[in-house]
């Protein structure tokens, strides 16, 4: 049985959008429609969604869309955004930290500064959203989500909502292991009491050190590949350094020269024009090294 999508606008009103463009939608400035975009107000709201939709569509729950290639062609699923009710931020008790999966990362880092809370710093130096990286285990300055998680709260498919602990997760490098089915609601952290000055300085060092190494203000996406770590002692880079040329590139897609594991659109880039600079240098890296490169960013087709 389909679903009757006039009946879902009727029910879901301004927060349901058909055929809704999702270009400005991530960092990349690129992609085309999604058949279905909801914004879920409040939990109560998404558990009645997930539950009219009956796990009949595919999902995809779009963060800051800060790692995130998007289709030129219409995604023909369902895209989940958590509204602004999912990204409160609170202290549960002196060294524990509540955040909706919809913070930011920076926003996170932040509030624990200002409660004098260390282990949060290398968040101000990742652009993403708390759920994202949870789900990647994204980090950075040797730092990653595992560090400071205690547990996370999940909503699945069919509206169940359940509390993981961060024990029970199978964390490695940039990734959790966790299912796609799985929503982020929100996470608690512990962090370790320090003086908010000696926090602050920390985040200074770190920013200073990201804004040195990488591209910053354009349209780009993270880094898009993973370091290959059991398969080599190199970074990333060092493997696209010597197996690639850097000034390649298809269309407005191009490898950054400050850091060429970053991509940029300099334009009007088109999905298949970034889709194909990945293929090329993933390729190119595999036919000189041997190594074969695993994509660190999101490719939603």
């Amino acid at each position: 049985m389909k679903i009757d999508l006039q009946e879902l606008i009727s029910e879901f009103g301004n927060n349901l959008k058909l055929d809704y463009d999702l270009r400005k939608k991530n960092w990349f400035n690129i992609g085309g429609k999604a058949k279905i975009f909801y914004k879920a107000d409040n939990l109560k709201e998404l558990i009645n969604f997930l539950g009219r939709i009956k796990n009949k569509e595919k999902i995809f729950v779009l963060g800051a869309g800060s790692n995130t290639l998007i289709t030129d062609k219409q995604f023909n699923g369902v895209v989940i955004k958590l509204s602004n009710n999912f990204n409160n931020i609170s202290l549960l008790n002196d060294n524990i930290i509540i955040a909706g999966s919809a913070a930011t990362d920076k926003s996170l880092s932040e509030f624990a500064m200002e409660n004098g809370l260390s282990g949060f710093e290398f968040l101000s130096c990742i652009p993403g959203t708390i759920g994202g990286g949870i789900k990647m285990n994204a980090g950075c300055f040797q730092r990653e989500f595992k560090d400071i998680l205690i547990s996370i709260q999940v909503i699945n498919k069919l509206g169940q909502v359940k509390t993981i602990p961060a024990k029970e997760i199978n964390f490695k490098y940039r990734d959790s292991g966790l299912s796609d089915d799985l929503i982020f609601l929100s996470a608690s952290f512990k962090g370790i009491k320090k003086d908010k000055n000696i926090i602050i300085n920390e985040m200074k060092l770190l920013k200073e050190r990201k804004e040195k190494a990488q591209p910053t203000k354009i349209k780009t996406s993270g880094s898009t590949f993973k370091n290959p770590i059991d398969q080599s002692n190199k970074k990333v880079w060092e493997l696209i350094k010597e197996s690639v040329p850097l000034e390649k590139s298809f269309g407005e897609a191009h490898i950054s020269q400050k850091h060429c594991n970053f991509f940029i659109n300099k334009g009007n880039a088109k999905f298949d024009d970034m889709k194909k600079l990945i293929e090329f240098v993933s390729e190119s890296v595999l036919k000189k090294t041997g190594i074969k490169l695993e994509t660190e960013i999101k490719i939603l087709e």
